[in-house]
């Protein structure tokens, strides 16, 4: 079973180390592995837009250089004090390594929504798509 709280707080966590001098819109992520490991994100923007890269992305990059690629859950968390979904390119990088992850938005360890990727990124494209 997994422990969305523990997720979520990780997430939390996670916030402080984000760099958001040009939106003050801090997100933490947290990936929960099958091997049961956890790996946290911070968004970090830069002055060049495009070279910004979402906290979601930090987390993930930071499973998958660990060697850890079957990713079971990701919590994400803001500072907006609302949900905050993961945008497009999130959810495409999501689908490259868990099309049935569980993605968990969050306003806080109490009031937190479930969602499949699936239900957030519908007919999405894949490995299979490029063969």
């Amino acid at each position: 079973m997994i422990n969305y709280k523990k997720l979520i707080q990780k997430a939390q966590n996670a916030l402080k180390f984000s760099y958001s001098p040009y939106s003050n819109f801090k997100v933490g992520a947290c990936v929960l592995t099958k091997s049961n490991n956890t790996y946290v994100g911070a968004n970090i923007e830069n002055a060049s837009f495009g070279a910004t890269i979402c906290a979601e992305r930090v987390a993930i990059d930071n499973a998958i250089t660990s060697g850890d690629k079957d990713i079971v859950c990701i919590a994400i968390v803001s500072k907006s004090g609302d949900y905050t979904f993961p945008c497009g390119i999130c959810r495409q990088v999501m689908a490259e390594f868990s099309s049935d992850m569980k993605v968990v938005v969050a306003k806080n360890q109490e009031d937190y929504k479930i969602y499949k990727l699936e239900e957030l990124l519908p007919h999405s494209f894949l490995q299979k798509d490029i063969k």
